[in-house]
């Protein structure tokens, strides 16, 4: 075997990525960064400045349709509902970003330690996974959520605990194919570690995967927590979250149906936006998986 250095192979794909993501236009990463831009801008805007008091009760304007003074209405307590998604945005971003951070950290970690473990843990390793996989992730995150009690950090658990063995399963394969390759025999002939190689070798050239993955887990993650939100084991008050706005304006749907079709607007767009990002991203990092899906 040819002598060859362990660091080129990675170092290539790292420069091949990066030419293929200046040349290439993608409309849908465009079009999902708008749409999470606004979200997020929204967001940090509402740490300092909403237009009323999210929690200002003004019983004489409860249910107020959307005019040139509150621009969304407001709800059954005469609060101003733009105000109360501005902030409920707070909570729901950052239930999808520690939760999707827990997930995928992890998560990659289960998968490359399966990928190095030899053929007959890692094949026990992809059982389990297929398992956890096949489950739906709300019914686990709600048996979860419900066992650990209703709040912000239930759902954090619950939504990580389902994303774990989904990121491993994305890793686990690639990873393998890579540990396979001519190039990490040569690191290792060369004198290299198994961890030296997975950090210089694997985990560069599987981060295409990665960041596709995390796009898709935030989406995920955000329609969840407003799901159990929704059902009364997320947000609890005095914190608020999209999915707990729609959960109180369910007796109202058709005296005001602004109500719940407002923050549902804003679950929608920001799911969009996140997935739409990483349809964008799966075709500027690696065009052949945009054809295969991403789990």
């Amino acid at each position: 075997m040819s002598e060859s250095n362990p660091t080129v192979n990675a170092k290539q794909t790292r420069t091949a990525l990066a030419n293929r993501s200046g040349a290439t236009k993608s409309p849908q990463l465009i079009l999902g960064i708008i749409l999470t831009g606004f979200v997020v801008a929204i967001t940090i805007i509402s740490f300092f400045w909403t237009p009323y008091d999210p929690v200002g009760i003004d019983v004489e304007s409860r249910l107020t349709p959307p005019n040139l003074s509150h621009w969304f209405g407001t709800d059954r307590l005469g609060r101003d509902l733009f105000s109360q998604i501005m902030v409920g945005s707070q909570n729901t971003l950052y239930v999808a970003l520690v939760s999707t951070g827990v997930g995928l950290l992890l998560g990659t970690s289960l998968g490359l330690a399966a990928a190095g473990s030899g053929q007959r843990w890692g094949a026990v390793f992809t059982r389990i996974s297929d398992i956890g996989i096949a489950l739906p992730s709300i019914l686990i995150a709600l048996v979860l959520a419900t066992t650990l009690g209703p709040g912000r950090l239930s759902v954090i658990v619950a939504i990580s605990f389902w994303f774990v063995p989904v990121t491993a399963r994305v890793v686990v394969g690639p990873a393998r194919q890579i540990l396979a390759l001519d190039f990490v025999e040569a690191a290792m002939t060369h004198g290299r570690s198994r961890l030296y190689i997975v950090f210089r070798q694997v985990v560069p050239n599987i981060g295409p995967i990665v960041i596709v993955q995390t796009s898709m887990m935030f989406a995920a993650a955000i329609l969840i927590e407003a799901s159990l939100s929704f059902l009364g084991v997320g947000a609890q008050p005095p914190t608020t979250s999209w999915g707990k706005i729609m959960m109180d304006s369910q007796p109202l749907v058709q005296q005001a149906p602004y109500y719940s079709l407002l923050p549902g607007a804003f679950i929608v767009i920001t799911v969009l936006g996140f997935n739409l990002i990483g349809d964008g991203l799966a075709v500027l990092l690696d065009p052949q998986q945009s054809k295969k899906g991403v789990v």
